[in-house]
């Protein structure tokens, strides 16, 4: 057989050039239509929609579930820690609850948009992350991480751990985690995908939250495409 007939050797990215091409397609995406591809139900978004549509995100997944959020805490007193914010979102109307709110995105467009779409916001700081931890903030503790829509995109599970890892280390002892990932096991992913990640099973959840020293205390949609998490800090 000729070189040039040979069949094509898959050869499986790494977790560093699943990052690049994550943080490369997450700026296309942004630079394309930000707020389209953030929240795909609308192509076209005014700004009342758009912050409208985060203020009802935080209503369904945040205002239902302050007890396990907050824990007695006053939440004006809370730091939170926001995962993929992509143009700010969801991160305003977590500033509209919380203390403060630190928002992390692979993205340097997105964060350029949540920016400038926040500026009015004085207790919300978003932050450029380098797409597998949270290094970028240093040892700043947070009582509360959210994040939603984000790691279902992710085509790596070492790349969703690490992060998990690094909420772990700045979480405080007792605090929640509280994040969705792709539960439905029939998509097919690729290592290539930057849109449909890797799914998890509930036993995969459960051993992730092993390995990171949390408690999964609850899980809710398993087999589904949106698999919420409730990871306690031991």
């Amino acid at each position: 057989m000729s070189q040039e007939n040979a069949p094509a050797v898959e050869t499986a990215l790494t977790p560093e050039e699943q990052v690049a091409r994550m943080k490369r397609d997450w700026d296309a995406r942004a630079a394309e239509n930000a707020r389209y591809w953030v929240a795909t139900e609308r192509f076209e978004w005014t700004d009342e929609q758009w912050w409208d549509s985060g203020r009802q995100t935080v209503r369904e997944e945040i205002l239902t579930d302050m007890t396990n959020i907050c824990q007695g805490m006053d939440p004006k007193k809370m730091r939170v820690l926001e995962i993929g914010c992509g143009a700010g979102r969801i991160t305003r109307a977590l500033a509209e609850t919380f203390g403060l709110v630190y928002a992390v995105d692979i993205s340097s467009e997105m964060v350029a948009q949540a920016r400038h779409g926040l500026r009015d916001v004085p207790n919300a700081f978003v932050f450029e992350n380098n797409g597998r931890d949270l290094s970028v903030l240093g040892d700043t503790p947070v009582d509360f991480a959210f994040s939603m829509i984000v790691f279902q995109h992710i085509p790596s599970r070492e790349v969703i751990e690490s992060y998990v890892r690094d909420v772990h280390r700045l979480l405080r002892p007792g605090g929640l985690f509280k994040f969705q990932v792709q539960g439905d096991p029939t998509i097919e992913t690729t290592p290539e995908d930057t849109w449909l990640g890797v799914p998890f099973s509930d036993e995969d959840a459960v051993a992730l939250a092993e390995r990171c020293g949390f408690e999964p205390r609850h899980r809710h949609g398993a087999g589904e495409q949106y698999f919420w998490l409730w990871f306690f800090k031991k």
